[in-house]
């Protein structure tokens, strides 16, 4: 988006560093903070857009589950070849639907596209052939994963796809902080500074709760999803594949 501003929310020192909000400060730089913090992230999206063009089916629906500014709607719309196939894009912060709907607004794609302001946990998918949880499930409470995870997977037709990318943590102590370190690397390499760097990772820690992908794996199993597996992964971030 044009009138989107670089990511600066941590450049100079804060006296008490509050917990990380998908507030409108964070709608304003979102596009930058995404690509100089996420590695991959572009290649995600666009993975994103040619499963859609696979799994989606005619008279079904396909959930953005978390969908910040509608990168995921987007690649799914521009990517859906099935006929009377909507989207459904639900995110809990304000700030994020009144910009996700300007930017779909001018966008010209056919599918239609139905937003819901709502916590992911509140949502009842239905005759659903795709469902994405782009660095979603990390925001939720841990307890809370399960039943969400249960939820998607009932309202998933038989072959329907889940996309799961997360931020992920390592069993091994050392290799956990070697994947930390490399992923700081990343950061340094697109602009960040130390202190950016320290205190986004202050903010993040109180709400973002990162998960081994073998926790992953097993959930999904659990929920009632009968493949699951990587298909991308760059230092600790991370994106699965599940289908029911």
């Amino acid at each position: 988006m044009s009138d989107t501003r670089p990511d600066q929310l941590y450049a100079n020192p804060l006296g008490e560093v509050d917990r990380f909000a998908f507030d409108r400060a964070v709608v304003e730089v979102f596009p930058d903070m995404i690509k100089r913090s996420v590695p991959g992230y572009a290649t995600i999206i666009n993975m994103i857009g040619d499963l859609a063009e696979r799994y989606a089916r005619s008279n079904s629906r396909c959930y953005d589950l978390g969908c910040s500014l509608g990168a995921a709607t987007l690649a799914m719309r521009h990517r859906i070849r099935a006929s009377h196939c909507d989207i459904v894009a639900v995110d809990n912060s304000p700030a994020m639907i009144e910009r996700c709907r300007q930017v779909l607004a001018a966008d010209t794609a056919e599918p239609a596209v139905e937003l819901v302001c709502e916590d992911l946990q509140r949502i009842r998918p239905e005759n659903a052939s795709m469902a994405v949880l782009n660095f979603t499930l990390q925001f939720i409470p841990v307890e809370e994963r399960l039943d969400t995870l249960k939820h998607i997977a009932e309202g998933l037709l038989s072959g329907g796809v889940l996309i799961l990318s997360e931020k992920v943590a390592f069993d091994d102590p050392p290799h956990n902080e070697l994947m930390i370190e490399l992923h700081h690397n990343f950061k340094r390499a697109n602009g960040y500074s130390d202190l950016e760097i320290a205190q986004k990772r202050s903010a993040l820690e109180q709400v973002l709760i990162p998960e081994t992908l073998s926790a992953h794996r097993e959930r999904l199993r659990r929920a009632g999803f009968t493949s699951v597996d990587v298909w991308f992964q760059c230092f600790n971030f991370a994106s699965l594949i599940a289908i029911k």
